[in-house]
């Protein structure tokens, strides 16, 4: 009960009298076990385990009462006494002397913040004065009036933080020293200058110019300046980074070491008091051998006398002081290692210690001294180097690699960059830690050595299963994802397909129907031609050439091209015709003012008055370029084609037409001026785009003149294979033996670009027989049985000669006779006699059919040639080739076979006249 009375009194003592538990146990037991010595054998087992079992407890509870008590929360004093409370202090209770001393260290440490007043150490001093526990009893007193005022005024201070002397009561009371606040609400400002910037001087720095010139020499460095330390002065330049820098005095001295005899282990060991909370001030440390101490306590045991202190048996030598002989060192012989190359100190690479110590059999012999000493060195990071050293070990294993040797540094610079990466490192990385690192590369590399360590026979087992589960399956895969891109692919087209007619469908119903609005637009515009000729109209001029695309993409300047045409605006010269013309190309401003003063100039020649000039003339007509000739400015599309993706243009279009008489006057007919015609909701004059495409070509040319019975040369239309192209020209040149060239004609070619021509006569080398033989049948020679012969001789050679002696006219088109001949299959052509003479000319004749019918001709001039004879450059006014009224039946002949087969609007009639030899005749 005293002892847990003292525990629960003074918790500070209760180390001290568990010690003495124990000590006094140990005595008990050494006792015993001298007794047992004495009187015979003594059955001490349950006694040795009761106090086993007690030390063990002792123990336990030990641990936890010191681990209570310097872990222990001070807290603050209450004001006054308690119910039930002494109403004194721990110190109270203290002689005076103890109390006097208590107060000695109080002060001494009082300026130690959030410490106790006096340290454990003190407390176990005070607990060896204190008088016994009755004693004390009776000198407890309460406290005086004067220290009660005291307690309660300063308990009043420290309820009052706004209090001035909260800080100081707190201070002497219990050493807390509260953080001084300033309230900056009630300071007043300060009236004093308020200095800005920096308030010490700038550090002098390397001049510029030794910076620059590193050879100059160096300047010299004051007293201030070395104050401020060496690594100061190197980062401020005043002294070179390379620079070898030798302190005087050295900071690190050097003394000789004693060595001690490693065979004397025993060295003498004496009491440690520690500093601070852990303390072991009053612990004794019986270093007694355990049979000598359970004799003693024993022996106590049986006699009841108190314990007597034994001086330890084995303690006594150890502490005389020896004198210390010198240990022999011993000389462990190594194997010759060449030094490392040296380095400069910039290159950051050089470690002083190079640890190496090899791998045999992807095993490391830890308990060899290398590797000890490696592990010793890098004990801080072993964890990531042993991580980074098993990967090694395992590589090494797999490989069979019979030795190995690791550099150590290289091993730790390794694991410390994996050390924080969830990646393994590849075989390269764990490679380029070994010294012998091309020797192992060489084993690793050769084949099959994966296969040479344990489980080999499994490992090559595996790779060759999983390699052939991988070809099958990668040939299935490709298998698959052909299968596939073909399904796909079907499915694409089949789509593509399905839209293609859709849309194809939606076209050709959309053409038909506008073909039929045309048609119907046609009979009304016929039928009210009459009224609409004679009225104020809307004339829409469209000069495109709607030809085929491959003819466009060979036309250079296409837009230019189209825009010939621009003499159009001739048609001003009716005051009741407006015109709107569209043109390919921006027309500039002078080219507009040439036309106008053109037209203007029709009211002066009229009334033979210069000064009488149209002046409304521009007024009368609007020049529209498409929008689209921009965006497509690389795609040769047709005029017609770039106004029907224009709503611009045609918006403007309708806003000058609306409400009056318009109709389109096309160029070369297209589909789109349909289209056109249909959105704008005008007739075109001219005929159904295929009608007018058949009998401008060629061959349409030569039906309707032999329908119209005008004289042409020998020919042959329609041609469109290699066999027809030999017997047609065999036979023209059997009938017509004094024609001495053949033109080739293409069908949708124009302006003589579609020409070749040949001199068969020249290179025909029966000719002289068939003339003979021509000669010799006399007026027979038109019969076939008469012609048979020579016709087949001919036939014979008419493909050599071809091959041969053939040329187009036009060779940047058609640069070579196959190149024409492959076109001239494929489309269709004429072959056509050349005339026999050297006095040729050709007429261009302009002419209108109306649709009413009525037939004009608008212009007759004579063909300009240059470069070639079937170009033709320009016309000149009028005629002077032929008679005029046999030009004029020849047109209106050939105008009645057009109207019969559906032809409207404006065509041309090209005619050729030449003088016959034998009658010396024009024809």
């Amino acid at each position: 009960m005293s002892v847990m009375a003292e525990y629960k009194t003074r918790p500070e003592q209760v180390g001290n009298i568990l010690v003495k538990v124990q000590e006094d146990l140990v005595n008990l037991k050494e006792r015993l076990h001298v007794q047992a010595e004495r009187h015979g054998n003594l059955d001490l087992s349950a006694l040795e385990a009761a106090i086993h079992k007690t030390e063990l407890g002792l123990q336990e509870h030990t641990e936890q009462i010191s681990h209570q008590v310097n872990n222990r929360v001070n807290t603050l004093r209450v004001a006054g006494p308690g119910p039930g409370a002494t109403g004194s202090q721990t110190w109270d209770i203290l002689p005076e002397r103890t109390k006097g001393h208590a107060q000695t260290l109080q002060s001494d440490t009082k300026g130690m913040s959030r410490r106790p007043v006096a340290t454990n150490h003190m407390m176990a001093m005070v607990k060896q004065q204190a008088p016994p526990a009755r004693a004390r009893g009776s000198q407890i007193q309460g406290l005086t009036p004067g220290e009660k005022h005291k307690d309660r005024w300063s308990m009043r201070v420290m309820q009052n933080p706004q209090n001035e002397q909260t800080r100081e009561v707190l201070d002497d009371h219990y050493s807390i020293q509260l953080p001084l606040i300033v309230d900056k609400k009630n300071q007043k400002p300060s009236s004093a200058k308020v200095h800005t910037g920096s308030t010490i001087d700038h550090l002098a720095v390397l001049p510029k110019s030794h910076r620059v010139d590193a050879s100059l020499v160096p300047p010299q460095i004051s007293e201030n300046q070395a104050r401020q330390g060496i690594l100061s002065l190197i980062q401020r330049g005043l002294i070179p980074p390379a620079a070898e820098l030798t302190l005087d005095p050295a900071p690190v001295g050097h003394k000789q070491v004693a060595l001690h005899d490693p065979t004397n282990k025993e060295r003498d060991k004496q009491n440690v008091i520690a500093e601070g909370p852990y303390h072991f001030a009053g612990v004794r440390f019986d270093e007694t051998a355990p049979e000598e101490r359970y004799a003693f306590m024993a022996a106590e045991a049986v006699s009841g006398s108190p314990p007597v202190e034994k001086k330890p048996r084995n303690l006594a030598h150890r502490r005389i002081p020896q004198k210390l002989e010198p240990v022999q060192t011993k000389t462990f012989e190594m194997k010759f290692q060449p030094l490392p190359p040296p380095t400069t100190p910039a290159s950051g690479d050089f470690k002083s210690n190079n640890f190496r110590f090899p791998i045999q059999h992807g095993k490391v012999r830890e308990l060899s001294p290398e590797f000890m000493a490696y592990k010793q060195n890098y004990c801080l990071c072993w964890g990531s180097i042993v991580t980074m050293l098993k990967h090694l070990e395992k590589l090494l294993t797999n490989y069979a690699v019979p030795i190995a040797f690791v550099n150590g540094d290289r091993l730790a610079d390794l694991a410390m960059e994996f050390e924080l990466d969830s990646q393994r490192p590849s075989v390269d990385d764990l490679l380029s830690v070994l010294v012998n690192k091309d020797d192992v590369i060489a084993i690793v590399k050769r084949p099959g050595q994966r296969y040479m360590g344990p489980f080999g026979k499994e490992q090559a087992a595996t790779k060759i299963q999983s390699t052939f589960r991988r070809y099958v399956t990668r040939k299935w895969y490709l298998e698959h994802r052909r299968l596939k891109w073909a399904s796909g692919v079907i499915a694409i087209t089949w789509v593509m397909n399905v839209k293609m007619s859709q849309v194809r469908k939606q076209l050709k119903y959309t053409r038909q129907a506008n073909m039929e609005t045309f048609r119907t637009r046609s009979k009304k515009f016929a039928a009210n031609w009459n009224r609409i000729k004679n009225s104020r109209r809307v004339v829409i001029h469209v000069p495109s050439l709607g030809y085929a695309q491959h003819i466009r993409e060979s036309i250079g300047d296409f837009g230019i091209r189209q825009n010939t045409q621009f003499a159009r605006l001739c048609d001003l010269r009716d005051p009741n015709v407006d015109v709107i013309y569209v043109s390919p190309v921006p027309i500039n401003d002078e080219t507009l003012q040439y036309y106008a003063k053109l037209v203007g100039l029709k009211t002066a020649v009229d009334s033979s008055d210069v000064a009488k000039q149209s002046t409304d003339i521009q007024e009368r007509y609007k020049i529209i370029v498409p929008e689209a000739v921009k965006s497509f400015p690389t795609h040769r599309m047709c005029l017609a084609t770039h106004l029907k993706y224009s709503p611009r243009a045609l918006r403007r279009i309708k806003a000058i037409i609306k409400g009056k008489d318009a109709y389109i006057v096309p160029g070369m007919t297209h589909l789109d001026d349909i289209d056109v015609a249909a959105i704008l909701g005008v007739p075109i004059l001219s005929g159904e785009p295929d009608v007018m495409s058949l009998y401008s070509s060629h061959s349409g040319s030569k039906r309707i003149f032999a329908s119209a019975n005008i004289s042409t040369p020998p020919s042959e239309y329609d041609v469109y294979s290699i066999g027809q192209v030999y017997e047609s020209l065999a036979q023209l040149v059997t009938e017509n033996l004094d024609v001495r060239t053949w033109l080739f004609k293409l069908d949708d070619e124009f302006d003589g670009r579609g020409i070749a021509f040949c001199h068969v006569t020249d290179h025909l080398r029966c000719h002289v027989w068939v003339v003979k033989e021509s000669q010799r049948y006399g007026d027979k020679w038109n019969k076939k049985w008469a012609q048979e012969p020579a016709f087949l001789k001919i036939q014979h050679e008419i493909p050599e000669i071809l091959q041969q002696y053939a040329e187009p006219c036009n060779k940047s088109i058609y640069p070579l006779w196959e190149l024409f001949l492959e076109a001239f299959l494929s489309k269709g052509g004429v072959i056509e006699a050349c005339p026999p003479s050297e006095s040729v000319t050709a007429l261009k004749v302009d002419m209108l059919i109306e649709p009413s019918g009525k037939i004009s001709i608008l212009t007759a001039g004579d063909q300009i040639h240059a470069e070639s004879p079937f170009a033709c450059w320009g016309v000149s006014t009028p005629q002077s080739s032929v008679e005029p009224d046999d030009l004029n039946k020849a047109c209106v002949k050939v105008a009645e076979a057009c109207k019969a087969r559906g032809v409207i609007g404006h065509f041309t009639i090209d005619f050729v006249t030449f003088i016959d030899p034998k009658t010396v005749s024009t024809l």
